[in-house]
């Protein structure tokens, strides 16, 4: 059984709209900072000792923002909303002005993702034109890499989430993408062919996490359950095994850094929180009163989860040792 819910360590409020992204990152002097996205496309960038926002950007037209990602150089955030756009802002020394921007053929809810290729080269994985493609295009030169089109037949549907991923045994990226049809596939992004696909859900994949430590990974659908799978020899999926929910519906799902605590955001407005090696329930999260859209962790085990009822809970558990 999960332990009862513990309360938060403190809440975020002033969002204005249901928080559907939520990012970490350092600021000055190394302090952490939270970056939120809206369902009315501000960006929010949080002070976490005044528990107050530093700014909120504006750059989506109003349009939903549903991923966000910070690089390294500047430091730079990358934000993507519902208006076919991914800005790239520059955020030193508390600028906040969109530098650059992705013109983004898909306008669903898939989340990109990105994969540092060199200090100042990044490659970007994003929803293509078609309604199964993936673009992988290199930034900041914004070149098209290659598209990524099942075979046809393949029947996959449109993809719902995307993972890029360098494995430690080959020098060329790859991709895992879930699909509508449920199913995970592992994309040889330089050979632009699928090396390994599973069936590991009935109903469209809503999210997706890797750890890379352990070539081992899960996901959640729109069902109640949690798919478990592994990357054999890094190239192979094989599915492990499934771990039932109360609830259907997971929104999305984050493992922590030290890849020992997995949490799940929860259509039923939880947050669930595992023991990530043997997915054992330790906690079950009941603070929001609608559905808990995004969750993410910061590198000292501080975790956030955003809800529509414009809220964001932040939660001390189990702290890293």
């Amino acid at each position: 059984m999960a332990a009862p819910a513990p309360d938060p360590q403190f809440i975020l409020r002033g969002a204005g709209s249901a928080v559907r992204a939520l990012h970490f990152c350092s600021g000055a002097q190394g302090r952490p900072l939270l970056l939120s996205g809206s369902l009315r496309g501000l960006v929010h960038i949080w002070n976490l000792e005044t528990r107050r926002p530093l700014a909120a950007l504006d750059g989506h037209g109003g349009q939903c923002v549903t991923w966000l990602h910070t690089l390294p150089r500047g430091p730079q955030l990358l934000s993507q909303g519902r208006d076919l756009q991914l800005c790239v802002w520059d955020l030193a020394e508390g600028r906040g002005a969109v530098v650059d921007a992705v013109r983004l053929e898909s306008v669903g809810f898939c989340r990109a993702s990105v994969l540092a290729e060199g200090p100042q080269r990044w490659t970007l994985a994003v929803p293509g034109r078609g309604s199964d493609e993936v673009q992988i295009l290199e930034l900041p030169s914004k070149t098209l890499v290659s598209c990524l089109k099942p075979e046809a037949g393949a029947r996959l549907g449109m993809p719902m989430c995307l993972q890029l991923w360098q494995a430690e045994s080959s020098p060329r990226p790859l991709l895992l993408a879930g699909y509508e049809d449920g199913s995970l596939a592992l994309w040889d992004v330089s050979m632009r062919k699928v090396c390994s696909r599973a069936a590991c859900h009935s109903e469209p994949v809503m999210g997706l996490a890797l750890d890379p430590r352990r070539a081992r990974g899960v996901s959640g659908s729109a069902e109640k359950a949690l798919a478990v799978w592994s990357l054999e020899g890094q190239q192979a999926l094989q599915v492990r095994g499934t771990h039932e929910l109360t609830n259907p519906g997971i929104a999305d799902l984050k493992i922590r850094p030290d890849s020992k605590i997995l949490a799940t955001a929860g259509w039923d407005h939880r947050v669930r929180v595992f023991q990530w090696r043997t997915m054992r329930p330790l906690a079950v999260l009941a603070f929001h009163s609608a559905t808990v859209h995004c969750v993410a962790f910061d590198a000292t085990g501080l975790l956030a989860a955003g809800s529509g009822d414009q809220r964001i809970s932040v939660w001390s558990l189990y702290p890293p040792t």
